[in-house]
């Protein structure tokens, strides 16, 4: 209806503007009249005049309200007053679009707020750069993670830590880093997760940092101190009979030696004595060498020779390797892989070496069952990953000893060492996987590998 009513307005004036001109040429053409035929063509000039102004007033209306669109610039207001009823529509559209720009820029402006207040009142440092270095995005708890009331540039934190610097620069979406830094005599581990996103067609670097010294340090005391008490059990149990048995010699030998008279002779019950205690002594000594070299092998792992293996091959010859001994303990012994083309990328070797050990510990789990079942599967996990699960039926472990077992030296076995799943778990570390157990007591016991 606005253009409808805009476009009658145009076709009146020009039909009146027509009318004029030819009054005017008839004037000037049939009649002497030139002061009329002068008024005449100041009039055609005004409606001339008139018409262009008519139409600009609209397109200049529709250019500021373009450019106020353009420029976020809604304080601007849009009347029709004095340029007649056929823009009263065009103008109240303008209005309505106009306020409901408002109503969203305030949202928008709510929304950014809201965001900015978790932004800095969240624990995790967060920064923002561009590829130059420039940040855009700082919050408190990074600049109390690194001792800055301001951070406009990531080059300025060279005076604190170059190698930060070149870390932070350097990472790219999904990476992840560990930088060790003492900042005021005080050391400081940082864990920092990059991820990359375009702001206003601007690639930037979004990472968040964390200092988990504390959290490294706690866990290191705890780590040692699970160590030291196995390390003292076994020392301490090897050492006391040892310590026991070198007493009752020393009391054996003592009156022979301290008497002075050649004649007299040790009598063979206290010979037989003192040589079954010095084989007690030697025999746990050995014992307590053994120990210490399983200690040395625990802390000799050789570095993992990556390549790409099929599951399906690994534990057939995993399979070959203890199909004897599962026959002579009278174990059934299953094998699945889905797909059957899975493949995984680790050292054969040491894999093996990990397999062979949770399925003799599974072996050793079931010897006291009626029906003794292992199973070693393969497949897919939820998140993608290759996943190795070693199965038995065995009685399971407790939630108490769960916590343990991967301790070095913590053994449930008589005449176990202790460093069995330890070692397991180092090699699943350096291939940058990890090991876990499940149980249900009575039923199932499950270690599962994750690549």
């Amino acid at each position: 209806m606005v253009f409808k009513s805009f476009r009658l307005n145009v076709i009146a004036r020009c039909i009146v503007l027509g009318a004029t001109l030819y009054l005017l040429f008839y004037l000037l053409t049939q009649t002497s009249l030139y002061a009329t035929s002068t008024v005449v063509l100041l009039v055609v000039i005004y409606q001339i005049y008139a018409l262009i102004n008519y139409v600009e007033k609209t397109n200049h209306e529709l250019t500021r309200f373009l450019l106020s669109i353009r420029y976020s610039d809604f304080s601007q207001s849009f009347s029709a007053k004095g340029r007649g009823s056929s823009f009263d529509e065009l103008s109240a559209a303008f209005s309505e679009v106009v306020n409901q720009f408002q109503k969203i820029r305030a949202e928008k402006e709510e929304h950014f707020l809201y965001l900015q207040t978790v932004v800095q009142h969240i624990g995790v440092g967060l920064i923002a750069f561009t590829a130059s270095g420039k940040v855009t995005l700082v919050n408190n708890a990074a600049k109390r993670i690194l001792s800055t009331n301001q951070l406009i540039d990531i080059k300025s934190l060279k005076r604190m830590s170059e190698e930060l610097v070149d870390v932070l620069l350097k990472m790219r979406s999904g990476d992840k880093s560990l930088v060790k830094l003492e900042l005021h005599g005080e050391p400081l581990q940082l864990i920092i997760y990059a991820t990359e996103l375009k702001v206003q067609s601007q690639l930037q670097t979004l990472v968040s940092i964390q200092n988990i010294q504390s959290e490294l340090d706690e866990k290191e005391m705890e780590a040692w101190q699970k160590l030291v008490r196995v390390l003292t059990h076994e020392i301490m149990n090897s050492l006391t009979p040892i310590s026991s048995l070198a007493s009752t010699v020393n009391e054996l030998l003592t009156p022979i030696v301290t008497d002075q008279s050649p004649a007299i002779q040790p009598s063979k019950e206290t010979m037989r004595d003192v040589r079954g205690a010095v084989e007690t002594i030697e025999k746990r000594s050995q014992g307590l060498l053994h120990f210490v070299d399983a200690y040395r092998n625990l802390a000799r792992v050789p570095r993992p020779n990556f390549s790409i293996l099929s599951v399906a091959d690994l534990f057939h010859r995993v399979e070959q390797l203890m199909q004897d001994y599962f026959n002579a303990s009278r174990i059934t012994f299953a094998t699945r892989v889905f797909p059957e083309s899975l493949e995984l990328t680790a050292d054969p070797e040491l894999i093996e070496q990990v397999l062979i050990n949770l399925l003799r510990n599974a072996a050793e789990a079931v010897k006291s069952q009626t029906d003794k079942n292992i199973s070693l599967t393969g497949k897919i996990g939820e998140n993608g990953r290759v996943l190795v699960e070693v199965s038995d039926n065995g009685p399971g472990i407790t939630k108490e000893v769960q916590d343990k077992i991967f301790v070095p030296f913590f053994t449930t076995k008589q005449n176990g060492s202790g460093i069995g799943l330890s070692l397991s778990r180092q090699i699943m570390r350096l291939h940058r996987g990890s090991i876990s157990v499940t149980s249900e007591p009575g039923a199932e016991t499950k270690f599962t590998l994750r690549f």
